[in-house]
C-alpha cells in the first residue's frame, strides 16, 4: 500500500459518544416503540383523571350540596396533589433513575383512587385526589423524559409530539364511559372504580422497562449504560461501532435535600428559560383545566342534561386526536415557538367565543369541537418545547416543576375563576383573562427562549 492512501491516526474520526449513537438509531416499534406505548398509557389515565374531576364537581355537588367554591375544591386539591407529585417525582427520576419512577406513579395513584371511592364527605374525598394525584402527577414529566431520551433525533419532535394522542383518548373515553356508568346505576364511585385495574397493570407492564441509558451516561454508571446501549443496537439492527462516554460530573444523592436543591439547579442553569417554561405551563395549561373540569358544570348550568353535558366534553377530547395529529405533521416544519403561540392564542379566543353562547346548542357545540382541536395543537407541542429546553441532568425535574406549577396554578385557579371571576365579568370576561395571560406568556416566550427544532439533547448542563 502507497503512503498517498495510507490513512493516519490522526485523520481517523473521533467514535461518537453513548448518547449520539443511542439518537441516530433507526425507529423499531419493538424498542423505542414499546417505550412510547408503555409511557403513553400513563399519560392516558393522567389524562382521564383529570377529565374526571369534571364528572365529580357535578355529580358530588348534587350528592352533597356543594357551592360552586366548595365544589372547586374536587379539583384543586387534584391538582395540587398532581403538582406536588410533578416535581417530586421529577426529582426522583434525577436522582435515582426514570425507570423507578416511571413504575411506582401509577401504583400510588391506583391505591388511593381506590380510597376516595369509599369517602363519604368532601374534605376526605378531597385528601384521598390529593394523594392520588401525588402518584399521577409524576407520569407527564417523567413519561417524557424517558421517551425523549430512547428516541432518535430526527424523530424526537414529532414523537414526542404524538405523545399527547395519549391524552384525547384519556379524557374522552373518561367522559363517555362515565356518562354510561351514571346514566346506568347512577352510583359516583363507579367512574372511580374503573381505573383501578388497567392502572395495576400498566404498572406491572412497566417494571420490565429498561433504564434510561441517557440517564446512566449522566450519572457514571458506564457498565450499565453499555448494556443498555448494545441491546438497543443489535435490537434495532443497526451496525455495532465503537463509542466513548461523555464526561459526567458526581451526582448528589437523592432526599429530602435534593428537592430543594433541584428546583434551585433548575433555575441556576438559566433563570430565564426556566421562567419562560413555567409561564407558558401555569398560562396554557390553566385556560384548559378549567374548560375540561369546569365544561361540564358549565354545560348543566345552562339546560343540558348531565349526560349530554358529559359527551359534549368527551367530543372535546376526542377532537384533540386531530389536533394532536396536525401537531405533530407540523413541528418540525414550523419549529414550536410559532406553533405553540398561535394555536395557545386561537384556542383562548374560540374560549371566549364559546362561553358567549354557551346555552345556544347549535352554536356551542361547534365551538366545544373547535376549542378541543386547537388546544391539543399547542399542548402537544408545549411538552416538546420545554422537553428539549432542558439537558438531561435536569430535563425530568425542569419538566416536573413546570409541570408542578402549572398544576398549582390549575388547582388554585379555578377558586378564584370561578368566585371571583365569573360573577364579576360574566363567564366571557373570565375566560378573556386567561386569554390575556396566554398572549403575555407567548411574548415572553420569543423575547427569553431559543428555538429547539433539530437540536441534539444534551447530557449536561454547562
Amino acid at each position: 500500500m502507497s503512503s498517498a492512501t495510507r490513512t493516519s491516526p490522526l485523520d481517523s474520526p473521533a467514535p461518537p459518544t453513548g448518547e449520539s449513537v443511542v439518537q441516530e438509531l433507526p425507529w423499531r416499534w419493538s424498542v423505542q416503540g414499546r417505550i412510547f406505548l408503555i409511557g403513553g398509557l400513563g399519560f392516558m389515565f393522567d389524562a382521564w383523571d383529570v377529565a374526571l374531576n369534571g364528572v365529580m364537581i357535578p355529580l358530588l355537588s348534587a350528592e352533597w350540596g356543594l357551592t360552586r367554591p366548595e365544589a372547586a375544591w374536587i379539583g384543586t386539591a387534584n391538582l395540587i396533589g398532581m403538582g406536588l407529585g410533578a416535581f417530586l417525582w421529577g426529582t426522583v427520576a434525577d436522582r435515582i433513575g426514570r425507570k423507578a419512577a416511571f413504575s411506582w406513579t401509577l401504583l400510588v395513584f391506583a391505591v388511593f383512587t381506590v380510597a376516595g371511592a369509599l369517602a363519604d364527605s368532601l374534605v376526605w374525598f378531597a385528601a384521598f385526589r390529593f394523594l392520588a394525584g401525588i402518584g399521577l402527577g409524576g407520569t407527564i414529566p417523567v413519561d417524557y423524559a424517558l421517551v425523549s431520551e430512547f428516541t432518535p433525533k430526527r424523530l424526537r419532535g414529532r414523537v414526542l409530539t404524538a405523545m399527547d394522542g395519549w391524552w384525547p383518548v384519556g379524557a374522552a373515553l373518561c367522559g363517555v364511559v362515565s356518562a354510561w356508568l351514571v346514566s346506568t346505576w347512577g352510583d359516583w364511585r363507579l367512574p372511580l372504580l374503573v381505573m383501578v385495574l388497567p392502572a395495576l397493570l400498566v404498572f406491572v407492564v412497566r417494571l420490565g422497562i429498561p433504564e434510561s441509558p441517557l440517564f446512566l451516561m449522566s450519572h457514571r454508571r458506564e457498565a450499565e449504560a453499555r448494556r443498555v446501549i448494545d441491546r438497543m443496537v443489535a435490537a434495532t439492527g443497526a451496525e455495532p461501532r465503537p463509542y466513548v462516554m461523555p464526561a459526567a460530573q458526581e451526582r448528589q444523592a437523592g432526599g429530602l435535600g435534593a428537592i430543594g436543591s433541584q428546583l434551585a439547579a433548575v433555575w441556576r442553569f438559566s433563570p430565564r428559560i426556566t421562567a419562560v417554561a413555567w409561564a407558558l405551563f401555569v398560562t396554557i395549561m390553566l385556560t384548559y383545566y378549567i374548560a375540561l373540569q369546569w365544561l361540564p358544570q358549565f354545560l348543566i348550568e345552562a339546560g343540558y342534561a348531565e349526560d349530554r353535558a358529559f359527551v359534549m366534553t368527551s367530543g372535546m377530547a376526542a377532537v384533540g386526536l386531530l389536533g394532536v395529529v396536525v401537531s405533530a405533521l407540523l413541528v418540525e416544519s414550523t419549529g414550536r415557538r410559532w406553533l405553540l403561540a398561535v394555536s395557545s392564542i386561537l384556542a383562548s379566543g374560540v374560549l371566549v367565543a364559546l362561553a358567549a353562547v354557551i346555552g345556544v346548542p347549535a352554536a356551542a357545540l361547534p365551538l366545544v369541537l373547535v376549542f378541543g382541536f386547537i388546544v391539543q395543537v399547542a399542548i402537544p407541542v408545549l411538552y416538546t418545547y420545554v422537553t428539549e429546553l432542558y439537558p438531561t441532568s435536569l430535563r425530568a425535574s425542569g419538566f416536573g416543576w413546570a409541570s408542578a406549577a402549572s398544576r398549582v396554578g390549575a388547582g388554585l385557579g379555578p377558586l378564584f375563576f370561578v368566585g371571583t371571576l365569573v360573577p364579576a365579568l360574566g363567564l366571557p370576561g373570565a375566560f378573556a383573562v386567561t386569554g390575556g395571560l396566554v398572549v403575555l406568556a407567548a411574548v415572553v416566550m420569543f423575547a427569553f427562549a431559543p428555538e429547539t427544532r433539530g437540536r441534539a439533547l444534551e447530557v449536561d448542563a454547562n
